[in-house]
């Protein structure tokens, strides 16, 4: 078995992580390629009143169990499958089922605070920091906490200035230290995006020829 290529993709809220990865993905065409999002690793808040879960800072490390991720992508490097929590971010819970996720050759992180636990970076065997402005980070982050997470415009705002920039700026920013690759603008960054493309394709031909 060869070992998986794992791939971590940072960056601040909104800044097109997602859209970089998607892209990755299609690029790499293959269908031997897993997405974990730390996202999915909330920690479960169903013990506490719907008011107390709303106070809890979720742009903290705290909020999230990223030692359980460590055991699962150390986990799909060995070989295994794993199950994923399934968060829901309406009501700041765990639901009861899980996503099986089974072993591939590419395993892409992505999340805001993935370069923040050294544990977790040691795993990586490529770290891409995506970096946009903030203002159109905020601007996404609102359309899609409405649109997506049944979320106010004010509780959204509320939580942004309280909480997300503070720790962007606190956790998230100074993590780009790590960054092996810096994207400016996220998936908008065609020249940015081909070059890593090439360089991932690189890197798996190379393992491939060791088996």
């Amino acid at each position: 078995m060869t070992t998986p290529l794992v791939i971590g993709v940072a960056g601040g809220t909104g800044s097109g992580k997602t859209t970089v990865v998607q892209k990755i993905v299609k690029a790499l065409d293959t269908q031997d390629i897993v997405v974990l999002q730390h996202d999915s690793y909330y920690r479960d808040r169903s013990y506490l009143s719907p008011e107390r879960r709303t106070s809890i800072n979720y742009d903290h490390p705290d909020a999230l169990e990223t030692e359980l991720m460590v055991v699962h992508l150390r986990r799909l490097v060995a070989g295994n499958a794993v199950e994923i929590p399934v968060y829901d971010f309406a009501t700041h819970t765990r639901q009861t089922e899980t996503i099986r996720v089974e072993q591939a050759s590419v395993v892409i992180i992505e999340g805001i605070l993935v370069f923040v636990d050294a544990e977790l970076r040691s795993l990586m065997n490529m770290k891409v920091f995506v970096d946009t402005d903030d203002d159109v980070r905020f601007i996404r982050r609102m359309e899609r906490d409405i649109q997506e997470r049944g979320r106010s415009r004010e509780s959204v705002v509320h939580q942004y200035l309280s909480t997300v920039k503070p720790m962007h700026l606190e956790f998230t920013e100074p993590s780009k230290r790590h960054a092996d690759i810096i994207i400016p603008e996220g998936g908008y960054n065609v020249v940015a995006i081909d070059l890593l493309v090439s360089k991932l394709k690189s890197l798996l031909e190379r393992q491939a020829s060791k088996i």
